[in-house]
């Protein structure tokens, strides 16, 4: 019993130590920066749960209710933690790891199982998006594939994209127009600064990327006003900065189909202006006016899973 509680303990410290905080921010940044509060920032370097390697995290997902995250690794596996959020990021505490497979629980191919955008619908039910073969899914907490959802038909189709890795890439779950998805660049057809808001009920709303060479949106989240907080990312080789852009599209005033919705950009994170940013590429809301971005590791030494908590002023 004593083996127990000591090898329980040691458990309980190697996690702590494994989640911990850190800054990414530049020397002399306030934590009131641009249109937001920066309300804390966690490291997250845990080598295995439930025998899978927590790596590659490409989208996030929270259900208040039951305070647990979703972490969705572009790999096909779902970690799910307690995760309370306040001032600051409270319990992150790992539960356990689902596969994605078939609605016969087999496992799905390679080239299908790359999951990228994640959402609760309003029954707080998982759905993902896949970017490998265009495709929207609500998978169980078994993991396996309940029921599948139309794809808006400009994207549904590899020949359509840009690139067939340039695919569905952020999902978003609205009140009002169900499933939100973005593309990570934008359609062959379309001109590549103008970015699109896709639903399954027909609706586009398209806005203007961020300025910075290559800017891709990465991930989506509905606010509380019924407008939507956009992730982009901007990346052009190692001797290009890396940008992060948090960027509020309304798409509740006057511009569905041809005319662009106004946006404000509320924060720009620039790693030539010090800023020690990776590739975030998840974002959720975790409550009013606050959500988490994450960032993914690319399963590579040098970079690292990164939580980052902030309030939209």
């Amino acid at each position: 019993m004593i083996q127990y509680f000591v090898a329980l303990l040691g458990f309980s410290m190697m996690l702590q130590a494994a989640i911990y905080s850190t800054d990414i921010s530049p020397f002399g940044v306030d934590k009131n920066y641009m249109g937001i509060e920066i309300l804390d920032q966690k490291k997250v370097n845990l080598a295995h749960i439930d025998g899978y390697k927590f790596r590659e995290i490409s989208d996030l997902a929270y259900n208040k209710n039951k305070n647990i995250l979703y972490m969705v690794s572009d790999e096909g596996i779902v970690f799910k933690f307690k995760a309370t959020f306040g001032t600051k990021i409270g319990k992150l505490q790992p539960q356990k790891a689902i596969k994605l497979v078939k609605k016969n629980g087999k496992e799905f191919r390679s080239y299908r199982k790359d999951s990228e955008g994640a959402t609760l619908d309003r029954y707080n039910r998982l759905i993902l998006s896949f970017e490998g073969r265009p495709k929207i899914a609500r998978f169980g907490e078994d993991g396996r594939l309940k029921s599948r959802y139309k794809v808006p038909y400009k994207i549904s189709k590899i020949r359509f994209l840009r690139h067939k890795n340039k695919g569905m890439e952020a999902l978003a779950y609205h009140k009002r127009y169900g499933l939100i998805v973005a593309t990570e660049y934008p359609i062959k057809k379309d001109n590549k600064k103008i970015q699109t808001l896709y639903s399954a009920s027909s609706h586009e709303w398209k806005f203007k990327a961020a300025a910075a060479k290559n800017s891709a949106v990465t991930a989506l989240e509905v606010m509380d006003d019924g407008n939507i907080l956009v992730l982009e990312r901007a990346y052009s080789g190692l001797l290009s900065p890396l940008v992060i852009t948090l960027k509020k599209v309304f798409i509740n005033q006057k511009c569905h189909k041809k005319r662009l919705c106004k946006d404000e950009v509320l924060a720009t994170f620039d790693n030539s202006k010090g800023w020690s940013v990776d590739n975030f590429e998840g974002l959720a809301k975790v409550g009013k006016d606050r959500y988490i971005i994450v960032s993914d590791d690319g399963d590579n030494f040098y970079q690292d899973t990164i939580l980052f908590y902030f309030r939209v002023k």
